[in-house]
């Protein structure tokens, strides 16, 4: 791919903890360029639903702002949105239809119809279909085929994964991204984001789950055989195990996330009986004394909750430890939590590792955006190029070159999303030059899914 021609993909994570935004372009060796990248604290979502959509436009806004300072030669209009929580839902079907000249060649076109005869598919009233997913071809009495076009028969069909969300909670992300200056290109299942940015062909061919834990929820994306077999979004996440901590042990919300961060491990037997922590006591009051036993065995009880639901749903779909050869692959911020990956294999039987969004960037990225915490983002922009590669979408193939700024070239610091930027209300986003149009031929989009991401590092 020509590093001139291919298009500049933005992709938009809005979490419950975090809101990130990542400018990127494939090179010529078709691994990513990240040309800009902000990300701001958010204060508007819960579990995954945009609550409040005047906190989350000044957090999108700010992220924005951010990744305008990483580079000003930026232009962003249209960007690629996660979505997640509660409210997705997902349903198997399949469908078929009877073609006009059976000695014909299935061309794209028919594919696409089939994928477009199953948005007409009944879900409740208040839903809403976000995205249509094909599994396997058939085509006459010849069955699990990868890609039809090509083939002869009288009849083209296929068994598809239907993803769908609440109305409501759609609506109100693409008013909140809308009223930030830009436009939604499309709506990204957040599980099949992370999944994309930290999966490789072997992996989905050997059968893996990937399991996203973030702050408000948990999203889960299993694969099998090279088909996505299930989606589901999981309602706890690690603003969850904070909560608990802070019940638990009662201390503030803000020293539960610190302890959490420092101190906390996902197995109590791996936690020193005799270390303690001091917290400060409040307004003169004497200071507290917590057992890091305590703080593992709270977070233990809540991860082992979250891996029950794991293997819950692997278990609906059929797949167990002997199916999925690939194990289970963490990502998110929560996934860096001390000895989860030993806690994930006790307690599902499958072999277990975390998944860095890395095997698509380009060799110069900076070292921030390895975490797992960014993978949503890094998959947003690979879905991007899906689409463009694909040519389902229409792209304007005319743009500027822009280089990768040096701030954002690996040994080079990160840019801080919170420090020295001014006030979201300051941020006149939509007079900046960089929200001309990339895209002038996208087509409006509601598509994909969403996710969300725990935004704490866990050392």
């Amino acid at each position: 791919m020509n590093p001139n021609e291919a298009p500049i993909i933005v992709g938009l994570d809005i979490g419950t903890t975090k809101i990130a935004a990542i400018a990127g372009r494939k090179n010529e060796y078709s691994k990513l360029e990240i040309l800009g990248f902000g990300r701001a604290s958010s204060t508007g979502v819960q579990h995954g639903k945009v609550l409040n959509i005047d906190q989350t436009i000044k957090a999108i806004q700010q992220a924005l702002q951010n990744c305008y300072e990483s580079n000003p030669d930026l232009e962003i209009s249209e960007v690629y949105v996660g979505v997640a929580g509660h409210h997705i839902k997902s349903i198997q079907t399949r469908g078929d239809i009877v073609r006009q000249n059976p000695d014909v060649e299935i061309e794209h076109w028919e594919l696409d119809q089939l994928v477009e005869n199953q948005r007409k598919t009944f879900i409740p009233a208040g839903d809403q279909i976000i995205d249509v997913i094909p599994q396997d071809f058939h085509v006459d009495n010849y069955q699990n085929i990868k890609d039809p076009v090509g083939y002869n028969g009288v009849k083209v069909g296929a068994n598809f994964h239907i993803i769908t969300g609440d109305r409501n909670a759609i609506r109100n992300i693409n008013r909140a991204v809308e009223r930030s200056g830009l436009k939604t290109k499309d709506l990204v299942l957040q599980p099949l984001a992370s999944a994309s940015a930290v999966m490789s062909d072997i992996d989905m061919e050997a059968g893996v789950a990937i399991l996203d834990i973030g702050g408000g929820t948990s999203d889960l994306a299993v694969f099998y055989e090279g088909i996505l077999k299930h989606t589901a979004v999981i309602p706890f996440g690690g603003e969850n195990i904070s909560s608990d901590i802070r019940m638990g042990l009662g201390v503030l919300r803000s020293q539960a996330e610190a302890m959490k961060v420092q101190f906390g491990s996902a197995l109590t037997d791996e936690a020193r009986s005799n270390a303690f922590i001091t917290i400060p006591g409040l307004k003169g009051m004497p200071a507290k004394e917590i057992q890091v036993k305590n703080l593992a065995s709270i977070i233990q009880a809540r991860m082992s909750e979250i891996l029950d639901f794991v293997t819950y749903h692997l278990k609906q779909v059929g797949l167990d430890s002997r199916a999925l050869n690939g194990g289970i692959i963490l990502t998110g911020g929560g996934s860096q939590l001390k000895h989860l990956i030993q806690l994930t294999e006790y307690v599902t039987g499958l072999n277990a590792r975390i998944g860095y969004p890395n095997e698509h960037l380009a060799a110069n990225h900076i070292d921030e955006l390895k975490k797992p915490m960014y993978a949503t983002c890094i998959g947003l922009i690979l879905k991007g190029y899906s689409d463009y590669e694909n040519k389902r979408k229409e792209f304007d193939n005319k743009f500027k070159k822009i280089d990768v700024p040096d701030i954002l070239k690996k040994g080079r610091p990160a840019v801080n999303g919170e420090k020295n930027m001014p006030e979201p209300e300051d941020v006149d986003v939509k007079k900046r030059k960089g929200l001309s149009s990339f895209w002038d031929k996208f087509k409006d989009g509601i598509i994909d899914l969403f996710k969300e991401e725990g935004d704490q590092e866990i050392k």
